[in-house]
């Protein structure tokens, strides 16, 4: 009774605006995009509400391991970003639960219908490549235009790739082609693919980095990483396969079981308000698209109408069945093959 009574204390204080008012305390976040966007709402959130924030930023698939190995005792109180099909997982293994917000009504429609309830959509991000076209030029090679030109021989040691293991955008990859192409088929591209790999990384993000640097002429990453750094004055450009290419609902979480439910929540609507949202492309290094139709969205944040971007089954790629599968069959068929 009295968590219920604490609860509904709380909602009624952010309503009147989340919560100068709310209790004090701390809440502790499992943070999965870029880490300025963490370092934003660490610094903001206790600003809005008084309570203490602390997070560990760990990319979507060790954020998943991590609450799977801590079932029984969660450290974290809420798990804020990262790719969706883990948080679907997530949902379905019991180390989640399912919590509708306040401004739940004034999520985009399309990516509420798309997790059908198993998360809290935050913002959606598509699924493409930096490209380093002055090292393609070098090289005298072209700019590719689909997944199909990837597993060219003319690219080897040139593309960077997430590994899916440690990296929601590396599984991406994979749900992606399977869709595009059946199972067996883009099992068979991902080997051609691997022949080209130069590295694969822990975080979706970092492949941009490697293109920007020059280290490799192309890096499979979300766009909006990839903006990131053409920001940052890179000679990169992004873009997505003409094939068709996938994308991200990232996710926000309430933690099952988790002894700070009151603070949990309000940092749950806090992250959900326009003054929240406008955080990730203003402070945090970040240009999803935001999950509330009210956040403004600059100009430069790419559009699914500038990709050819497939329907993509959240709830059938984030089964925990079908995504450990398909990862492990990756790791077991794919990542071991010499290059």
């Amino acid at each position: 009774m009295r968590r219920v009574m604490v609860s509904v204390v709380v909602v009624m204080l952010a309503s009147f605006g989340v919560a100068s008012a709310a209790p004090a305390g701390k809440v502790t976040i499992l943070c999965s995009p870029n880490p300025p966007w963490c370092d934003a709402v660490k610094a903001e959130f206790p600003k809005a509400t008084g309570i203490a924030l602390e997070f560990l930023r760990l990319s979507s698939g060790e954020a998943l391991a991590r609450l799977r190995a801590e079932r029984q005792n969660p450290s974290f109180d809420v798990w804020f970003g990262g790719t969706g099909d883990p948080h679907v997982v997530a949902n379905e293994d019991g180390l989640t639960e399912i919590y509708r917000p306040r401004a739940w009504d004034d999520l985009r429609p399309e990516l509420r219908e798309a997790v059908a309830g198993k998360y809290i959509p935050l913002y959606a991000g598509i699924l493409g490549w930096a490209i380093n076209e002055r090292l393609l030029k070098e090289k005298g090679l072209p700019v590719p235009r689909t997944w199909l030109e990837l597993a060219d021989p003319k690219y080897k040691g040139l593309i960077a790739h997430p590994n899916p293991n440690t990296s929601g955008t590396g599984y991406t990859l994979i749900a992606t082609l399977v869709q595009i192409y059946g199972e067996q088929e883009a099992f068979e591209l991902l080997k051609r693919i691997h022949r080209n790999i130069a590295e694969y990384t822990r975080s979706g993000p970092a492949p941009a980095l490697l293109a920007g640097r020059g280290e490799v002429a192309i890096g499979i990453t979300f766009v909006h990483d990839a903006l990131d750094h053409v920001l940052k004055g890179f000679p990169i450009v992004y873009g997505a396969p003409r094939d068709g290419t996938g994308y991200e609902i990232g996710g926000l979480s309430l933690i099952k079981a988790t002894p700070n439910r009151v603070n949990a929540i309000a940092f749950i609507e806090w992250a959900l308000t326009p003054a929240a949202q406008v955080l990730n492309a203003e402070r945090g290094e970040s240009y999803q698209i935001p999950s509330n139709t009210k956040t403004p969205v600059p100009r430069i944040i790419p559009r699914f109408q500038d990709f050819k971007v497939i329907k993509y089954d959240f709830l059938k790629y984030g089964r925990a069945a079908v995504r450990d599968g398909l990862v492990q069959k990756w790791t077991r068929e794919i990542s071991t093959l010499p290059k």
